[in-house]
């Protein structure tokens, strides 16, 4: 996801040039599932109650601890697509004498990143200190691993980022594979989240008795798991590296980001057996595993659209990558089944209990009419 990442200076790049329209697609795709097709499709099997939807409804679900579903993919896709879209939006920057600026401006989007996390996470519209995260958002995910990468991107070429990459997989590797176990209680990312996040952590409680305890369904690590974030934000930089790099050779992209891709499936499997796949602590083999489905999911679609020219029915998802900020803030936090429901509660007696469906396919429609409306208009609210 490269929410908030695709500014006006990278479209001005892209488009006039060299615009990935491959990036657009997948980004689009990737919210269309989020705020679409998941929520509805979800809505509609659980009214059904169809057996032979089982294995597909739990592909649309996290998995709780170890192990990989189709859902594990989204928010490494939305972090991996951050870093892609880097070497365009950030390769002007490289040589300038001044780096106040830039620092400024990576500054600026980490902060409107970290507040506007807070606020689809729905804790700081609450204004209740007592459930107030610091960090626990996908957005914040995302600041992490762009204010890491950008660092990183701006002081060495491209010899250091890929030794930056691997010290941080390391870093991250060693305190884990030495300090406590994989399980959700035991794990070195857990400790650090519960140390230093204490009560500001998600799924922290204030008692009655004026202490604080964790919630034990509550798992996710953000602090530690940071230093992935940024691996996964590290490899998609590479691969839009790659792309721009290769940009005379589009069948050398695709070959180059496809053999890529599987080596790094193929290392995550092989790890997994001493390091299980775990998304919610962002472990190693999770981190290859996951980037490398990412890097062939850009090879594929980078293929079809960008070097073939077969993406003109894939167009319509431009229309959620293009303003992907408004998409996800949106369908996150504002909730259009009341304006649904004031039109089509006539409906209900026909329905029945598939009319909650009905209202939830309506929500994400009217947000999609939003979008196209502004699409159409050419207003792409970019930070």
């Amino acid at each position: 996801m490269n929410l908030l990442i695709f500014d006006k200076y990278n479209m001005k790049n892209i488009t006039e040039n060299r615009r990935l329209e491959s990036l657009d697609i997948l980004r689009g795709l990737d919210l269309f599932l989020l705020i679409f097709f998941q929520p509805v499709f979800i809505s509609l099997a659980r009214k059904m109650e169809l057996p032979c939807l089982d294995g597909i409804v739990k592909q649309f679900s996290h998995v709780h601890w170890e192990g990989f579903a189709l859902w594990d993919i989204i928010m490494p896709l939305f972090m991996f697509m951050a870093g892609v879209s880097m070497p365009f939006s950030l390769n002007k920057y490289i040589n300038g004498k001044n780096k106040t600026g830039i620092y400024k401006r990576i500054l600026k989007r980490v902060i409107l990143l970290w507040v506007l996390g807070a606020v689809v996470q729905g804790n700081l519209l609450a204004l209740d200190i007592n459930h107030i995260y610091l960090y626990s958002n996908t957005l914040q995910a995302i600041a992490a691993g762009y204010l890491i990468t950008a660092i990183i991107f701006l002081n060495f070429k491209i010899r250091g980022i890929v030794f930056g990459t691997i010290l941080l997989f390391a870093i991250y590797l060693l305190p884990m594979a030495i300090v406590g176990d994989y399980t959700p209680d035991g794990n070195f990312a857990e400790s650090v989240d519960r140390l230093i996040l204490g009560r500001f952590r998600d799924g922290a409680s204030y008692n009655e008795d004026g202490t604080w305890s964790f919630a034990p369904y509550y798992h996710y690590t953000w602090i530690w798991s940071s230093l992935n974030f940024a691996v996964t934000v590290m490899l998609g930089f590479l691969t839009g590296e790659t792309i721009r790099h290769f940009s005379n050779n589009k069948k050398q992209v695709v070959t180059t980001l496809t053999i890529g891709g599987i080596a790094m499936i193929l290392a995550g499997l092989l790890l997994s057996y001493l390091i299980p796949i775990i998304k919610t602590i962002w472990s190693s083999s999770m981190t290859l595993f996951s980037g490398g489905i990412c890097v062939l999911l850009m090879a594929f679609f980078y293929f079809i659209v960008d070097y073939k020219g077969w993406g003109k029915g894939l167009m319509w998802l431009k229309i959620y990558g293009t303003n992907s900020i408004v998409a996800y803030v949106l369908g996150e936090v504002v909730n259009f089944r009341g304006v649904a429901n004031s039109f089509l509660f006539g409906l209900k007696q026909f329905c029945g209990d598939y009319y909650s469906t009905l209202l939830t396919f309506a929500n994400f429609l009217i947000l999609f009419f939003i979008l196209r409306a502004m699409y159409k208009a050419k207003i792409f609210i970019k930070i």
